[in-house]
């Protein structure tokens, strides 16, 4: 696998290296030890999938609270994503700051997503699937939201939102949607 950091810190786009033959190709997309040496977690302790409908579903910008805070590695299994991540370590060089980065079931690449961080995803088509895993337990008590179109981040998202829950929806400030 090849490890490359975001701009934002301990943020990692990972890449599968394919061994191609004539069935088509290989690739290892979660391996302890490599994660390990990259300094990264390594205990996942839940799998989810969301299923997407439309193109233009917003789902975001999520996170939950100390001591539940949550280490994601995403992967688009079906379709393509415009997915979004926001520093919010108040300690970090990368505070406040967010990236995002276009995932699909055709690139293969994997976004790992360090705590401390938001995150959601914007469809690009229909029929996108969206395969998480997540290293502590959900805990409802502990889920926040940051406005997906918070002006304090000024997100540029690819197209106005089609389909949002309501939580997701919001008034569009920074920390209006904490719950």
């Amino acid at each position: 696998m090849k490890f490359t950091e975001t701009p934002l810190k301990g943020a990692f786009l990972i890449e599968p290296e394919q061994v191609d033959d004539e069935r088509g190709f290989f690739a290892r997309v979660f391996c302890e030890k490599e994660f390990a040496a990259h300094g990264l977690e390594t205990r996942f302790v839940q799998c989810s999938v969301s299923f997407n409908l439309r193109k233009g579903t917003l789902r975001g910008m999520h996170y939950q609270t100390p001591p539940h805070v949550e280490t994601k590695i995403i992967r688009c299994t079906g379709g393509s994503i415009y997915d979004v991540i926001v520093d919010l370590r108040r300690d970090s060089s990368t505070y406040n700051q967010w990236a995002a980065f276009e995932l699909s079931a055709t690139n293969y690449r994997l976004l790992y997503v360090p705590a401390g961080f938001a995150h959601g995803f914007q469809t690009l088509e229909d029929n996108c699937e969206v395969f998480y895993q997540i290293s502590p337990f959900y805990v409802p008590g502990a889920a926040r939201t940051v406005q997906w179109d918070a002006p304090e981040l000024g997100i540029r998202w690819p197209m106005v939102p089609s389909i949002m829950s309501e939580r997701d929806a919001g008034n569009g400030s920074l920390n209006a949607g904490a719950r």
